[in-house]
């Protein structure tokens, strides 16, 4: 029986995080290539909080 290929594709990302790679070190840390700050100030515009479904910024 042939053996698959593995196929190492990209994940479809926004524009704005083109080019991010996270990995988990033999620590269990989170390693990545982009800021920090970044990827939050990216999730807080473009992800809505659950848990305040009707809470706007300016409350």
């Amino acid at each position: 029986m042939p053996k698959k290929s593995k196929k190492q594709d990209t994940a479809k990302v926004h524009d704005e995080l083109k080019g991010f790679d996270i990995k988990i070190n033999p620590f269990g840390e989170l390693q990545s290539n982009f800021n920090i700050d970044k990827i939050n100030d990216f999730l807080n515009e473009n992800v809505e909080n659950a848990k305040i479904p009707d809470k706007t910024e300016e409350e």
